[in-house]
């Protein structure tokens, strides 16, 4: 984070600053006390359940120098009304006073946004200091935190950016104009809040509106929706996919017997081999965008095929782990909807191996489609893995859609009892489910 005082912080945001304003805080703001670092920022937040002005004394023992909050603390404390409008005006800032030598490349899309944004965070970070969003912190609080991880020496800033509703991509382009914008898919992810795909459609479209002057779309060639999106600029565009007509276009895409792709990336001027040490051809299509994004940033097609071959994958997505009795988990429990789930049952089924299983989930906010997209979704399991292991209540309709391919059970404990029982050397197991049904406790166990 660029070194402010605190009496700088409190005039950035409108607030009072409670103790010495003289504190400078020099390393990034965060929202857990846990996480926070010598000369942080603790962002305190007053919710229903847990208030965060509780913590500062954790955040204080962790490094934390100031706090920035709704009420006075032991901490030197900048106070004001909104901690979340504070925390973003001041994101705002900071990256407005490093703008000049910064290129802003944030990525929207209903799945693949953080397994994209990792690769583009491989392909720039090859080439110049890179600050990344973590993880999937790509929300209203996430991006102003990524934001505030910017430094003088960062020279590309790569957000993720979600959405929930009609807007949310909106306000966060409202934060920082972004120079390129990818744009990914347009999905089922959240149709239940949404309300249909056409809403959906056009808050990703969002990020496209919301460009710098003169910004680049990147734009999958692929997807319809997401292709028809041109009209949203007069900017440059570049479309990446498998379409004939892809600016990047993905070519000779190959699988190995793990289920890794290889494959050619080729433009109009040149071409360059790339093989991903990641699970699943979906894979490729994200490489491709970023490949495209990283053209966008001047990054040269070689440059960025070599670093798409050294790049990894944020946590709990498609990881493989290699288990005590010689099966082989792909832990891919961070979340799920019905597409992301019907990508990572091809990667299952194009693994070389024993016996396939798949444990599924739910997968939440589909609205009145859920019950036909979870039978859907076990049809399509069916056809591709040997057990259908569904769990909870919430998914049954997989199970109804999976037939006698399918093992219906209760909860996680119950899941992992019968995985106990029942995985054999050899077997692959593939765990997904929506964040919500915690099937990172599922693979934990398996562990």
């Amino acid at each position: 984070m660029t070194p402010l005082r605190l009496g700088e912080i409190a005039a950035v945001v409108g607030g009072v600053v409670k103790g010495d304003g003289a504190v400078t805080v020099t390393a990034p703001a965060v929202l857990d006390g846990r996480q926070a670092g010598p000369g942080g920022l603790f962002v305190a937040f007053a919710g229903e359940r847990v208030d965060g002005h509780d913590y500062v004394d954790q955040a204080r023992r962790a490094g934390a120098v100031a706090v920035l909050g709704s009420r006075p603390t032991p901490l030197p404390t900048v106070v004001v009304d909104d901690a979340q409008a504070a925390l973003q005006t001041l994101a705002a800032h900071v990256v407005a006073r490093l703008r000049d030598g910064l290129t802003v490349v944030a990525v929207t899309g209903s799945q693949g946004k953080t397994g994209t944004k990792d690769l583009l965070s491989a392909v720039l970070s090859s080439t110049a200091p890179t600050t990344a969003t973590i993880g999937s912190l790509n929300n209203e609080l996430g991006v102003p935190l990524t934001m505030l991880r910017a430094d003088a020496a960062t020279r590309f800033l790569a957000l993720e950016m979600g959405a929930r509703h009609v807007g949310d991509i909106a306000r966060l382009t409202g934060l920082v104009a972004p120079d390129i914008a990818v744009v990914l898919n347009v999905g089922q992810a959240h149709l239940g809040e949404f309300g249909s795909r056409a809403a959906i459609t056009r808050t990703k479209g969002e990020l496209v509106r919301g460009l710098a002057p003169g910004g680049t779309a990147v734009l999958n060639a692929d997807d319809p929706r997401v292709a028809a999106m041109r009209s949203l600029t007069d900017g440059p565009v570049v479309t990446f996919g498998r379409a004939e007509h892809a600016d990047v276009r993905v070519l000779d895409l190959a699988l190995d017997r793990l289920g890794r792709p290889s494959f050619t990336l080729r433009t109009a001027d040149a071409s360059a081999h790339v093989v991903l040490p990641l699970v699943g051809a979906h894979q490729a299509l994200n490489a491709s965008a970023a490949a495209a994004a990283g053209l966008a940033a001047g990054v040269p097609l070689d440059v960025a095929a070599t670093a798409l071959a050294t790049a990894a994958l944020s946590k709990w997505r498609m990881e493989p782990r290699d288990l005590a009795g010689g099966a082989t988990l792909l832990n891919d429990s961070y979340n799920a909807n019905p597409d992301s789930t019907r990508a990572a049952l091809d990667a299952l089924a194009a693994i070389e191996g024993g016996r396939r299983v798949a444990v599924l989930g739910a997968m939440l906010e589909l609205g009145d489609e859920s019950e036909a997209e979870h039978r859907a979704v076990g049809a399509y399991a069916a056809a591709r893995v040997d057990v259908v292991v569904v769990v909870g209540e919430g998914a049954r309709s997989i199970a109804d859609g999976a037939g006698e391919r399918a093992v219906l059970l209760a909860d996680n404990d119950a899941a992992v009892d019968w995985l106990r029982r029942h995985l054999a050397a050899g077997d692959l197991v593939l765990v997904k489910a929506s964040r919500g049904a915690r099937f990172d406790e599922v693979a934990a166990a398996l562990e």
